[in-house]
């Protein structure tokens, strides 16, 4: 696809996400859209974000699980960028500024060392993590009724919204990651539920998977980045005044509310 096809479609989703008003999908648009098409799209925007004085924190792994993945009807998972402003250190999450926003538990990591090269294992990033947090994603989509395909969700920034990092540190060696169970409260209702082993078979390979991904783009996770390694169950849709928690084993609490 042509450098003016990826701007302007890069273009729809920048308007998209500060009107707050979503547009058909990308791939109704342009059918023969693909993945690294898709990709070329995101990283317009991440430009235009950094250059906008938007500091990247992290990055995302995505559509990890079957049930996020029957839930948006994708097969593989997806991949994008945190940035700073996205996270919500208080869990308040403010409702008016996100569109059609879900909300998922997770693990994040939070790296001491770069993991690059395309040939990352598990292993690495054992070594290249600092400590793990229990973690909730708040997924939002610039494409309406979220009906996203592969493609749609990449060109969207895998469909970033903002994230609430946990206050218990652990360290990888502390915890056995695919045996890690979490529990979904809606509003003090089980919502969801699911162990690590969801993620991938183990959210340590997860990262991994990312890591090698994004050097086929040129893109690095970094020390000091925030990991979000993929969702344990499918994501509940969020509104104004919804409270949610998730319980982790070892892992202790983390809470969001919608205001």
């Amino acid at each position: 696809m042509d450098e003016g096809k990826i701007a302007a479609l890069a273009g729809q989703l920048f308007n998209a996400e500060r009107s707050r008003k979503a547009i058909p999908p990308l791939t109704e648009q342009e059918p023969s859209l693909t993945a690294d098409d898709a990709y070329r799209i995101q990283l317009v925007n991440v430009k235009r974000a950094v250059e906008m004085g938007h500091v990247i924190s992290g990055k995302k792994i995505g559509l990890t699980s079957e049930g996020i993945q029957k839930q948006f009807g994708v097969n593989e998972p997806d991949y994008g960028h945190l940035f700073a402003a996205m996270d919500c250190k208080d869990g308040n999450i403010n409702t008016a500024a996100l569109l059609q926003p879900k909300i998922e538990g997770e693990i994040a990591f939070i790296l001491k060392a770069d993991l690059a090269g395309g040939k990352v294992t598990r292993d690495d990033v054992v070594k290249a993590a600092d400590y793990v947090v229990a973690a909730f994603e708040i997924v939002d989509s610039r494409i309406a009724g979220w009906k996203i395909k592969l493609p749609d969700t990449v060109s969207d920034n895998a469909s970033s919204g903002r994230y609430v990092l946990g206050t218990r540190r652990l360290k990888l060696e502390e915890a056995d990651l695919p045996s890690v169970s979490m529990k979904l409260y809606k509003n003090g209702a089980l919502a969801g539920e699911g162990t690590g082993a969801a993620v991938l078979g183990d959210p340590g390979v997860s990262v991994a998977w990312l890591a090698n991904r994004l050097w086929s783009y040129g893109v690095t996770l970094k020390a000091g980045e925030v990991i979000l390694s993929g969702a344990f169950s499918a994501a509940p849709p969020a509104v104004k005044g919804d409270v949610f928690i998730a319980e982790f084993s070892s892992f202790g609490k983390v809470e969001a509310r919608f205001v």
